[in-house]
């Protein structure tokens, strides 16, 4: 393991006013975003996308890494470029989602646990030969009637663990993600509860796996009313909150956490981020993104299967938005 190689890409990929796009949907999930625009999930389709995406001139001011899907990955642009020396090209860092999903937890009503360790050192190898910088592991936790139970977080914190500590032999900076959703009832107490739970969990793991923190990011949620609550909380609250619970969670060796959105709007989350980056100081640690929808929502719509120019300026608008926010200089 080269340490300062991995704290390297971790520092890179949280550079100020930079953070990641999350391209890694999997094939069932970018099937439902092309059908809400009217477009065939073709492999051509996906690959001519993506390749917006990644070729938007200027966009490398604010993206630092782009999450790749397998298929991704594997892919040639339409100009016959490998898809990873396309991103290289335009100065982003690639990486990969390497988990297999979350799956039922045995002996646990109606809760997951995210497979895919099983390979997984010979996966991280050929994503390396690939030419993946970093890779992605996420954990979903359900907030409910008695869950998550603590076998769900201790369950979830080792597996991440474990494949932290594969990504790191292998020369990849893991990015561990324990996502606590938003979807339900829960008001902001106890998304907060539950999320620092998650987050000590994990990194008790993570000291018993031996993960070199400098060599990792964090990918969480934010603290945040569930869905269905009738109490929403405003942005400076939820600010202040993550803030907070990070605080009490995160050692200060972690290089930086790149919040997902999580179903937030495209505005809410960067919103929330650029509150989180304006009224604090002094953390030991970068706020950034890794955002999927909240990142190419806009885009996908503006691009609607054919209009790579309008695809482009609303991705750009996008990744300017949350380049801003990183800084707290969003308006």
């Amino acid at each position: 393991m080269n340490v300062d190689s991995l704290n390297d890409i971790a520092s890179a990929i949280v550079s100020p006013g930079k953070g990641i796009l999350a391209a890694d949907e999997s094939s069932p999930t970018i099937k439902k975003r092309f059908d809400s625009i009217g477009v065939d999930s073709t492999e051509e389709n996906r690959k001519n996308y993506r390749n917006m995406l990644f070729t938007t001139e200027g966009v490398n001011k604010y993206i630092s890494g782009v999450i790749l899907f397998d298929e991704t990955i594997r892919q040639q642009s339409p100009s016959g470029l490998p898809m990873v020396e396309v991103l290289t090209k335009a100065g982003m860092i690639p990486g990969i989602k390497v988990d297999k999903g979350a799956k039922a937890l045995a002996n646990a009503s109606s809760e997951t646990v995210t497979e895919g360790l099983d390979g997984l050192r010979e996966r991280c190898q050929e994503y390396v030969s690939l030419g993946a910088k970093f890779a992605k592991w996420r954990a979903v936790i359900k907030i409910g009637p008695n869950i998550p139970s603590d076998l769900c977080l201790a369950t979830n914190a080792h597996a991440l663990a474990r494949y932290a500590a594969l990504c790191q032999e292998t020369g990849l900076v893991p990015i561990v993600e324990p996502e606590v959703l938003m979807d339900g009832p829960h008001d902001i107490d106890q998304c907060e509860l539950v999320t620092e739970n998650a987050l000590k969990a994990l990194y008790h793991e993570l000291h018993q796996q031996r993960v070199v923190l400098e060599g990792t990011l964090l990918k969480p949620n934010m603290v945040i009313s569930g869905t269905e609550c009738p109490q929403q909380a405003n942005v400076e609250e939820v600010a202040q909150r993550t803030v907070a619970c990070l605080k009490r969670s995160v050692p200060a060796a972690v290089p930086g956490i790149v919040f997902l959105s999580g179903g937030q709007s495209d505005d809410v989350a960067t919103l929330h981020l650029n509150s989180m980056n304006t009224n604090t100081n002094d953390l030991p640690w970068k706020l950034s993104f890794s955002y999927g929808r909240a990142l190419q929502a806009a885009p996908l719509k503006a691009w609607a299967g054919s209009n790579i120019e309008k695809g482009k300026e609303a991705f750009m608008m996008r990744a300017k938005a949350n380049g801003e926010a990183c800084l707290g200089k969003f308006k």
